[in-house]
């Protein structure tokens, strides 16, 4: 086992899992990243590792996972080390049309991920996130940090429930955006698949709020690479239902980890709101304007 071959281990502090994440040694000189989860968060750690096994034949770049196993602080998953540097530090100080094609190249391995099907006993998507949705609401509702413009949101969301019906689901990343992707040799590695899920493979698409504020033509190309550059209708009406759904769930979230974060996330809100013109459309305004400058 590899786990027993460790000789040495460096923490490594980045991120907000509650996993143990260290830089380990091994005795023949390799060098791996392993990831312990506490025994109460890891009951589906080996159905991550199986999953990440079905990812890796679909030739995504990726933190390929090595091996399962249990230790004494939980259960462990052992990678690969990627020798890179951080997406979300590299990409935007590159030009606007690498940014784009690195984007398109990222929707491409998004949509090759979303070709997993969810298993069969999974709840209906509509149930699913109804369910969702109103937690979500109930929660910002009873926060007591007003979000201005929150009654648009509440509105939007309220009047395009529909949007939900009989969608598909499949095996999601569950955190896909620029900080959960490397750079090795100047092109893109997937990592940090820990947050995974099954459901409709567009509301995967929810955090691309991150790559907006900080890389846009990224995340345009990330959507135009996904969709082959032919976005259907019906995938903006859902998508501003998801981001509009999750902003009312980032104020109440965020209370939990102080006056900074707070204000991140009311920024990130305010910004969402004038994107969608407090959500009277549906097309976001930081990719029309990026598509505007790219002129495509």
């Amino acid at each position: 086992m590899l786990y027993e071959q460790i000789v040495s281990s460096m923490p490594i502090n980045k991120g907000w899992s509650v996993d143990q994440k260290y830089c380990v040694m091994l005795s023949d000189g390799r060098k791996l990243l392993l990831r312990v989860t506490p025994y109460e968060k890891q009951k589906n750690r080996r159905q991550l590792y199986e999953l990440l096994q079905r990812v890796e034949t679909l030739d995504i770049p990726m933190c390929q996972a090595l091996e399962v196993g249990t230790c004494e602080d939980g259960e462990y998953l052992l990678y690969e080390w990627i020798e890179g540097e951080d997406a979300e530090e590299i990409i935007p100080k590159l030009s606007k049309q690498e940014q784009y094609r690195l984007g398109i190249y990222a929707g491409e391995i998004l949509k090759k991920i979303h070709s997993i099907p969810a298993p069969d006993d999974t709840e209906e998507w509509e149930v699913y996130f109804n369910r969702k949705a109103d937690r979500n609401i109930g929660r910002y509702q009873n926060c007591p940090i007003a979000l201005e413009g929150a009654e648009d949101i509440l509105d939007y969301l309220s009047q395009n429930r529909d949007c939900l019906k009989n969608r598909p689901q499949s095996f999601q990343h569950g955190d896909y955006h620029i900080g959960n992707m490397m750079m090795r040799d100047g092109e893109l590695v997937i990592i940090d698949f820990d947050r995974f899920s099954f459901g409709d493979p567009w509301e995967e698409f929810n955090r691309i709020v991150w790559c907006a504020q900080k890389v846009p033509f990224f995340g345009a190309g990330m959507l135009d690479g996904y969709f082959d550059f032919a976005i259907p209708e019906a995938f903006w009406r859902c998508l501003a239902f998801y981001i509009g759904s999750n902003t009312l769930a980032s104020i109440s979230w965020a209370m939990d980890f102080g006056e900074g974060e707070i204000a991140v996330m009311k920024q990130q809100a305010k910004e969402v709101l004038c994107w969608y013109d407090n959500f009277k459309t549906v097309y976001p305004g930081w990719y029309l304007k990026c598509k505007r400058e790219l002129k495509i």
